[in-house]
């Protein structure tokens, strides 16, 4: 069973990511550094492979 918290944490990681990829993506105006962003997606996909069921269709 996955905590609340992770579960929350998780979201929030997907709802930045989604956001910084339209920035970097759509916009062509980037807001964090590359750095900044690999970070914050390896702490998605440490608790994906923790907790497989926080998997969504909408994880980058």
């Amino acid at each position: 069973m996955v905590p609340d918290e992770v579960r929350e944490q998780a979201r929030k990681l997907r709802k930045e990511l989604n956001y910084h990829n339209y920035r970097y993506y759509v916009l062509d105006d980037p807001v964090i550094a590359d750095v900044e962003y690999d970070r914050l997606f390896r702490r998605l996909l440490e608790l994906e492979e923790r907790y497989p069921e926080l998997v969504t269709p909408d994880s980058p």
